[in-house]
This record gives C-alpha cells, structure tokens and sequence, in this order.
C-alpha cells in the first residue's frame, strides 16, 4: 500500500472525518451498554452460525447497497460483508464473462461483493478481507471496477441501526487505501489460483475461501492520517 502521504489534502481530511464519525458510533452505543455487533443482532433471537443478521439482510433501496453480519469463521466472533447491487453502480460496468451458477438465476440483477469487515467478541473491527465468488454468491468485477463502486457505497437507513450504517460508511472511507489494496491483491490470488489449477473453476472451488485480508486498526489509522496530514504541511 502507498504511503498515506501520497494523498491527497481532501483525501486525508475525508478519512480524518469518517474516523471521527466511527469513534462518535462507539461513543454513541457505549452510553447505553452496546456496540456495533450488538445493534445488528438486537432483537434477532438465537444467534446461529451462517444465518444472516439482520434476517433478510439490510438493503438500501435508493442506494442499492446492502450488507449483512454472520459467524463462521475461527479467530472472529464474526463479520460484514458489504455489497453493491447493480442498480447502484457506475453506468457501463459489467461483470467478466464468467462461468454460470445456480445463485444467478435466483435475482433479477447483479451483486458485487466489496469488501468483509471481521469482528471481535467485543464488536470491534478487527480486519477487512475479499473473498471468492462462491462464498458470497456474488458476480465478478474487475477489481478496478470493484474500486469504482466503492464511491457509490452509501447505506442511507437507520434500520436496523442508524450508528451502524454510518459506522460501514465511515469503515469503507477511513480504510479506503486498504481496501483498494486488497480488492486488487484479491485478482491477483484468484488469478494465481486459477493458473495453478487449470482443471478447475476458480471461482467455484472450495479450496479458495479468501482471496486476501489484513489486520486492522482504528485508533492506528486514525493517528497515521493525522500524522500523514501534518506531514504535508
């Protein structure tokens, strides 16, 4: 990844902004005893593994972004994945040419996965990962594509938590050098895979779970923008 110097004065006073929002989220949940896991499970009853929280997703209808939370993984107590529907994205994008798979003959448009925030028992951000087609059912971009959507990512509901809306809004601007830098690591290993195992369809194979992931921290980034805007003064 660039060195956060390298952006640009809005860039940096962006991500300085959408660090203050997260930390106002935490401030907010915390007077009442709650944090951003416990807002989207709330209300759900038996917390299951794999089921899907808020049952239904949550889905912008304006915005046509979507995201839910669920636990499957070791090492987390779970985490989001973050969408965009077709209807959101820029005009012109159009998924690869890809191999055919009984999840796209159950909607009437397309999805794009953009990124997986993981979670720990205390609902806090922990780290962002990409994962393969077939673990989010979704349809393939290029990740310059992918990158492109990321300015069209806006959760506008308060259901089922204002707090936690604004918090994946500011998640997907504080860490946006991340998260571009994974959705390209992301082609990359399934690029290397697929060359790997020519027999096989890459995004269909199991033995391809996450295409790459790094750790996180808030309060960390938070302080390298502050430094990285300081720099350029």
């Amino acid at each position: 990844m660039k060195p956060l110097s390298n952006l640009s004065d809005d860039n940096l006073a962006g991500m300085a902004e959408a660090g203050g929002r997260i930390l106002e989220c935490y401030r907010l949940l915390a007077k009442g005893g709650g944090n951003i896991v416990g807002e989207v499970l709330r209300g759900q009853g038996t917390f299951y593994e794999f089921d899907h929280y808020p049952a239904g997703d949550v889905h912008d209808p304006e915005t046509h972004c979507q995201h839910y939370y669920h636990s499957h993984r070791s090492g987390e107590h779970g985490h989001f994945h973050v969408f965009l529907r077709e209807k959101g994205m820029p005009e012109g994008l159009l998924p690869i040419e890809q191999s055919h798979a009984p999840f796209m003959d159950e909607r009437e448009d397309t999805l794009c996965h953009l990124i997986a925030i993981s979670m720990n028992p205390a609902g806090f951000p922990i780290a962002l990962f990409t994962t393969n087609r077939w673990v989010t059912a979704d349809n393939w971009y290029v990740a310059e594509d992918v990158i492109q959507m990321l300015d069209h990512f806006c959760m506008d509901l308060a259901y089922p938590s204002l707090p936690v809306n604004i918090w994946i809004n500011a998640m997907l601007e504080l860490f946006r050098p991340q998260v571009e830098d994974l959705i390209r690591i992301r082609d990359k290993t399934v690029a290397a895979w697929a060359a790997a195992h020519a027999d096989r369809d890459v995004f269909e194979d199991r033995g391809l779970d996450v295409t790459s992931s790094r750790r996180i921290s808030v309060e960390k980034t938070i302080e390298r923008v502050r430094r990285a805007s300081e720099a350029k003064r």
